[in-house]
């Protein structure tokens, strides 16, 4: 399984990527979306609303279930990706090309795992 370096990870398996200065982007990982199965449905929040470190923002329904998504840190949406909105399963395809959300954080995501951590977790 795939877990790229540079990326941090929760514990409810989102990643996170630092784009710029403050701004992050957040998506499901590898192991998630293997977990679910065929992502058919992605229900996101609109730019501006606020988000809160473990709180759940989306979520996604799959063939199996329908699971939410939590933030990895405390901030708001600065943007939406229209593209799993109109192509949910891009994040079975490529999950850690497909961001869901930008978020300006005002929480550091240092606390999170480091890849060889979030290996560890998932086994």
């Amino acid at each position: 399984m795939y877990i790229p370096e540079d990326l941090r990870y929760t514990k409810t398996h989102e990643w996170i990527r630092e784009v710029e200065d403050g701004v992050y982007e957040i998506g499901l990982t590898d192991f998630a979306q293997k977990e679910l199965g065929d992502i058919v449905f992605v229900n996101l929040p609109q730019a501006g609303e606020a988000l809160a470190a473990g709180a759940s923002f989306a979520d996604v329904e799959s063939v199996k279930a329908v699971s939410e998504i939590y933030s990895p840190l405390d901030g708001e949406v600065a943007e939406v990706n229209q593209t799993p909105l109109d192509e949910p399963e891009l994040i079975n395809k490529a999950p850690y090309e497909t961001w869901l959300v930008k978020a300006r954080g005002t929480s550091s995501p240092d606390a999170l795992l480091s890849a060889s951590e979030y290996k560890r977790l998932i086994g």
